[in-house]
């Protein structure tokens, strides 16, 4: 009944927009939202970022109230960076596959069995995994920070087994990785990829490091999703073959608007290509989120404590 009546109150409201704006000012809030987030949240957002852009911001603001319009574990790593403010998700079911995939009690007994190794988890993880890790990185960095790492140094990488691929040839280390993958990226298809490139011979292929590797072997440039929109506005190509998330062809779209993108396409005809948990979050989710400054991400102090440990290396290193 209470949620009927939620969302009778908002299909009332004649400025959905105006008045997220004018609950922001209000609550002194901040709205952080993902490039993966669909357009009407990017464009109410007071930042947008990828994992470690989101990860600094959420750390630096002033806020009394953080509203991240990500998924669960980005809400965690502003909790972990800010345990003074209330963070709010606007769907606590926004959660990761990769998260999902890599649940704490396997990680340690997984861990275990390397007693000697240095672990590095992508940030695409729990709060959980993150305590038990000894860097945090994203896509933007771990190239960098696995080359910091000494030599002799045995890695463990989780949960992303392609990331970790990748990185492995970037970096010439050879890690042990978790078998774990992106639902989103595992579904992009390289036959219809090539079909694409055939049409738009002259569009440049950009793609996630996520992307599994026969996709990645095809690419002209391969970035965070920071850096493929990066890419896309300062490179002299007209065409761009986009293999992520379709999300951040909004932002592309902004800033190059001259440019034709082309999102690829999933393996079936379904919205596969789109992140199901990105998309629960709506602005009417963030209109009540703000409003009842519900739901809340609480967190263990303990915890936090522990999984701040890693994430400030890679900050620091960042």
């Amino acid at each position: 009944m209470l949620a009927a009546q939620n969302s009778q109150d908002v299909s009332a409201i004649p400025d959905l927009d105006e008045e997220i704006r004018r609950l922001k000012r209000e609550r002194n809030a901040v709205i952080l939202a993902h490039y993966y987030q669909e357009s009407e949240i990017q464009d109410l957002a007071d930042f947008i970022g990828d994992s470690l852009q989101l990860a600094q911001a959420a750390q630096k603001t002033t806020a009394d109230v953080i509203l991240f319009a990500g998924v669960h574990f980005m809400a965690e790593t502003a909790k972990i960076l800010n345990p003074e403010r209330i963070v709010l998700v606007p769907d606590m079911k926004a959660g990761c596959s990769l998260a999902d995939g890599c649940p704490g009690d396997r990680f340690r007994a997984w861990k275990a069995r390397y007693p000697e190794a240095v672990a590095v988890s992508y940030i695409n993880c729990t709060a959980e995994v993150k305590a038990e890790s000894d860097y945090i990185v994203t896509s933007s960095n771990a190239v960098k920070i696995v080359n910091a790492i000494p030599r002799d140094k045995q890695i463990l990488f989780a949960p992303d087994k392609n990331l970790g691929r990748w990185v492995m040839k970037q970096t010439g280390r050879d890690m042990r990785l978790w078998q774990g993958s992106c639902i989103v990226h595992e579904t992009f298809s390289l036959q219809k990829l090539m079909a694409i490139k055939h049409e738009h011979p002259d569009a440049k292929i950009i793609a996630h490091p996520e992307c599994e590797e026969p996709l990645l072997e095809r690419a002209d440039f391969i970035g965070s999703t920071a850096a493929l929109l990066k890419f896309v506005e300062n490179d002299n190509a007209q065409e761009f073959i986009v293999v992520t998330e379709p999300g951040i062809i909004h932002q592309m779209q902004k800033r190059a608007p001259q440019k034709q993108l082309i999102p690829a396409p999933p393996d079936g005809n379904c919205a596969c290509n789109e992140c199901p948990f990105m998309r629960l979050n709506t602005p009417e989710k963030v209109y009540l989120s703000l409003r009842d400054l519900e739901p809340r991400l609480e967190m263990d102090e303990d915890l936090r404590r522990r999984a701040l440990v890693p994430i400030e290396r890679m900050l620091a290193l960042s």
